[in-house]
C-alpha cells in the first residue's frame, strides 16, 4: 500500500479521549485497516449524492467489509443543504431500523459531510460517523473539526451541532474527477490557512498555484497535508470555537453574506470565501493592521487560483451588512470579524465600526 500520512486531532473531554485520525493517501477509498476499527458495529449507513455515488459508492461499500450496508443518495448542491434533506436522512435511518450501534459514512463534499454529521449528532441522541471527503474543500476544511449544520434561508449554517467523526479518510486520487471550478473553490480554503497562520505556506502557494490548478498530485498532497495540520492544531486548541478557532472563519462572514444573498445556488462556498478574504484583507488595511502590499498579495493569489475577487454586482452595501448581522459570529449584538495583523497572524475583532465595514464594501464594488 502506498505511504499514508496520519494527522491526529487531539481531543479530550469528560467522556474520555475523543481524538481521531486523519488519513491522507492514494487509493484509501478502497479500504484501510483503520477504517474497520472506526465502524463500531454491524450496521453502516452511507450518505452520498448523485454526482459522487456513481464514481465511488460501490468501492466505499466494499471497503466497509462484511456488514449490513444501507445507502441514501441525495441531490447535489448547497441549495439542498436544509432541514428537509436532513429529514430524509433521518426518515431513511428509521425506515431501515438502524440502531444506536450504526455508523454513518459521509461520502461526498462539504454538503454531504455537514448533513450526515448533523444527522449522526441527532439520531438517537448521537451515533458514530466517518468522513470520506471527495472534494478538495471538504478534504482540507469541512470534514475536520466536527462542525455539522444545515442552512436556513436567513443564514448559512445556522442550525447544527458539534459532533466529531470517528475518523477522516482522505483519498487524494478522487480529486482527478473533480471539476476545475470545484478544485479552485477548495483552494480558497487552502489559501486561508496561509493567510491566518502560515506565511511560509502562503509563499509556497504563490509559487505552486500553476501546479495545483493543473492537478499535480504531489503539489495537492502537500497542500492537503499542510492545511489539515493547521486545522487539526486549531481544533485541538479550541474545539467549540470559544476563542482561537474563530480565526478559521477568516473571510467567512463576508462570504456567508454572499451565499445567503444568492440563495446558495449561483456561488460555490469557496468562491464566496475567496471574495470574503479579499474583503477581510482590505478591511485590515483600513484598520491599520495589515500592509497594503500583503493585501494585494492575497488578492493576487486568489485571482491566480481562478477565483472571484469582487462581490456580486447586485449586492448592495446595506443588504450586505444586513446579511452579516445574522451571522453566527454575532454575539450580544457585536459582529466579530477576523482581521490580519500581518500575513500569517489573524485576530478576532468585535470593535470594527460599521462605517469602516461599509467603506470597505463600497470600495470593493458593492452597490450603494
Amino acid at each position: 500500500m502506498p505511504a499514508v500520512r496520519r494527522i491526529d486531532v487531539h481531543l479530550g473531554g469528560p467522556d474520555g479521549d475523543r481524538s481521531y485520525p486523519i488519513l491522507i493517501g492514494s487509493g484509501l477509498i478502497d479500504g484501510h485497516p483503520e477504517l474497520q476499527r472506526w465502524i463500531t458495529g454491524r450496521e453502516v449507513f452511507i450518505v452520498s449524492n448523485e454526482t459522487v455515488a456513481p464514481l465511488y459508492l460501490e468501492r466505499t461499500m466494499s471497503a466497509c467489509g462484511d456488514r449490513r450496508i444501507d445507502t441514501l443518495i441525495l441531490p447535489d448542491g448547497e441549495s439542498h443543504k436544509h432541514l428537509g434533506t436532513l429529514e430524509k436522512i433521518i426518515d431513511a435511518l428509521l425506515e431501515r431500523r438502524h440502531s444506536r450501534a450504526t455508523t454513518l459514512v459521509a461520502l461526498g463534499g462539504g454538503v454531504v459531510g455537514d448533513m450526515t454529521g448533523f444527522a449522526a449528532a441527532c439520531y438517537q441522541r448521537g451515533v458514530a460517523f466517518i468522513q470520506v471527503p471527495t472534494t478538495l474543500l471538504a478534504q482540507v476544511d469541512s470534514s475536520i473539526g466536527g462542525k455539522t449544520a444545515v442552512n436556513h434561508p436567513r443564514g448559512k449554517n445556522m442550525i447544527g451541532a458539534f459532533h466529531q467523526p470517528r475518523g477522516v479518510l482522505i483519498d487524494t486520487d478522487v480529486l482527478v474527477t473533480l471539476p476545475r471550478r470545484e478544485l479552485a473553490a477548495g483552494l480558497a480554503e487552502v489559501i486561508k490557512y496561509g493567510c491566518i497562520r502560515d506565511p511560509e505556506f502562503f509563499a509556497w502557494l504563490e509559487r505552486s498555484m500553476p501546479a495545483l490548478l493543473a492537478g499535480d498530485a504531489a503539489a495537492l498532497s502537500v497542500a492537503i497535508e499542510r492545511s489539515c495540520v493547521t486545522k487539526a492544531d486549531v481544533v485541538a486548541a479550541d474545539e467549540r470555537e470559544s476563542g482561537l478557532r474563530a480565526i478559521l472563519n477568516f473571510g467567512h462572514t463576508f462570504g456567508h453574506a454572499i451565499e445567503t444573498h444568492t440563495g446558495y445556488r449561483s456561488w460555490l462556498h469557496g468562491e464566496a470565501v475567496a471574495v470574503g478574504m479579499v474583503l477581510a484583507a482590505a478591511l485590515s488595511v483600513r484598520l491599520g493592521t495589515l500592509h497594503e502590499d500583503d493585501a494585494e498579495r492575497i488578492r493576487a493569489l486568489v485571482a491566480a487560483a481562478g477565483l472571484p475577487t469582487r462581490p456580486p454586482e447586485d449586492l448592495g452595501v446595506e443588504t450586505f451588512l444586513e446579511h452579516m448581522a445574522v451571522d453566527k459570529k454575532v454575539i450580544d449584538g457585536r459582529l466579530r470579524l477576523i482581521v490580519l495583523e500581518g500575513l500569517g497572524t489573524a485576530v478576532v475583532r468585535d470593535d470594527v465600526p460599521r462605517a469602516v465595514i461599509a467603506d470597505t464594501l463600497s470600495a470593493a464594488g458593492a452597490a450603494p
